[in-house]
């Protein structure tokens, strides 16, 4: 019930004094043609039924608080809580950002050093906080290709290459941005096929956009070999930083020959995720791309911290202010709580949890694409059509009644009925067998009677919902009956 239905006339939570609208009332300063006709149609509900209304409605919510969230290329890893204790200390959470500079030296240290870790851990020369989110990240980078070859006289550089495999946002981004995108086939193993690159590279490519590991979870093994095929041919290479937790204290996208960084903070640092946001896509660049950051960086010279808005050839600002300052916070203490050391083994333990999360469910589903993975893997779901005649959907609607939160479903397309699992570095081996356990359950509830998965879920608020008309035409207000 909504909290409407549950309304009894007569009842309120509040008590307020009564204000008559006489001259000195704030209210009578209101324009008339602005005031109400008819009072506000509002609930009537006492404080105790409000409270447990929505105490209600946030029990039926889930997250990675309350359970396992294994969605492929989303890394729903936890959120340290002291993270989000630092964020909220004083000398931060009351900052204003039109304060002076001398006066916020404590926020400014934060970012500085903020922008140099990345840059470190990424193997970049120079990064902006600006960009609100991981796609937003990437139109940044894409402008910065833009105005570079706008600088560079090669006006004729309009296209932007990516692989079938990318996350959808990389073909957004790059045509957000002005160019004209070429996609182009992977191999067999789910890589870039570099005779497909080669075809595709000529004087009017501007930029490659890479995820590495790809979005299959696999390793760009010949990401050398395309480094230099794309700077012989004048082209900037892109990383698509959404799956650095993977990698990340082993190698560096800088080292791989990559131009441009974005990160996502939520999946690699530990800020939160979903819902919108807040989130958070920093850009890092090599030395000669310095110039093309969005104003200003954050700098520091004998009189301390500064606002560096000495740069010519910037792109702009892309963001108001200089980032989500709250989210950058969040990232740097997880950064330095955790240090070099603990970076690198967050990442080998998101490897080896897929891995091992892998093996068990392929015993059960093939995957998509043999060999070791990364961080994530992909399960080729068209096995449970043929042998039992559900979809991949049925599956993922019946881990719900196990309380199971399912993968990523139909993604990336390049695999049909595709399960896409990321078990994240924070989740135990318990965790993951029973996983695998409700999985194999499924799988004999498949065998057994098809419809059970069908029909699911059953034990959720409401049952299966028209996902499409959800999407298309959702019903975003409540109407009381006429």
């Amino acid at each position: 019930m909504t909290i409407f239905e549950k309304s009894v006339s007569g009842r309120k939570g509040y008590s307020l004094p009564d204000e008559a609208l006489h001259d000195s009332s704030p209210l009578s300063k209101i324009p008339e043609h602005l005031l109400r006709k008819k009072a506000v149609e509002l609930p009537e509900n006492s404080e105790v039924d409000i409270v447990r209304h929505y105490t209600e409605l946030s029990r039926k919510n889930y997250s990675v608080d309350n359970g396992f969230y294994p969605l492929g290329s989303c890394t729903m890893k936890y959120n340290p809580r002291l993270n989000e204790e630092m964020a909220s200390l004083e000398g931060f959470s009351y900052l204003h950002p039109y304060q002076p500079t001398e006066s916020i030296q404590g926020a400014l240290e934060v970012m500085y050093e903020l922008q140099r870790m990345l840059a470190e851990i990424t193997g970049m020369d120079a990064f902006t906080l600006q960009p609100a989110a991981g796609a937003h990240g990437e139109l940044t980078g894409m402008l910065i290709v833009r105005k570079y070859f706008e600088l560079m006289g090669e006006d004729q550089r309009k296209k932007v290459i990516v692989p079938d495999s990318a996350h959808g946002t990389n073909p957004a981004s790059a045509k957000m941005a002005g160019f004209d995108v070429v996609e182009i086939a992977s191999n067999p193993s789910g890589l870039i096929d570099l005779g497909n690159l080669k075809a595709a590279l000529d004087e009017t490519v501007a930029a490659i956009m890479l995820t590495n590991p790809n979005t299959l979870g696999l390793f760009e093994k010949d990401i050398l070999e395309i480094s230099k095929l794309a700077h012989d041919n004048g082209t900037l290479l892109y990383y698509d930083g959404a799956n650095l937790n993977a990698i990340m204290g082993h190698v560096r996208p800088g080292d791989m020959g990559f131009d441009i960084v974005h990160l996502n903070l939520h999946k690699t640092f530990s800020t939160p995720h979903g819902m919108g946001g807040p989130g958070s896509g920093p850009v890092g660049v090599k030395e000669k791309l310095k110039g093309l950051l969005p104003a200003p960086l954050v700098a520091l010279n004998d009189d301390g911290y500064y606002l560096d808005y000495d740069l010519p050839d910037s792109i702009g600002k892309v963001r108001s202010f200089y980032g989500n300052f709250g989210v950058l916070l969040k990232a740097y203490a997880y950064i330095r709580m955790l240090g070099k050391n603990g970076l690198k083994f967050a990442s080998e333990m998101a490897v080896l949890n897929a891995n091992y999360l892998r093996v068990k469910l392929s015993k059960l589903i093939p995957p998509s694409h043999p060999g070791i993975c990364k961080h994530e893997f992909v399960l080729d779901g068209s096995v449970l059509v043929k042998e039992f005649g559900v979809k991949t959907l049925d599956l993922a609607k019946r881990l719900l009644d196990y309380g199971l939160h399912p993968p990523t479903i139909y993604f990336p397309l390049i695999v049909h009925e595709a399960l896409m699992i990321e078990p994240t570095e924070t989740e135990s081996k318990d965790n993951l067998d029973r996983f695998a356990e409700v999985i194999e359950k499924i799988l004999e509830e498949a065998r057994d009677n098809p419809e059970t998965l069908k029909n699911a879920p059953y034990s959720t608020p409401v049952r299966r919902l028209n996902e499409t008309m959800a999407s298309r035409k959702p019903i975003m207000r409540w109407k009381a009956e006429k």
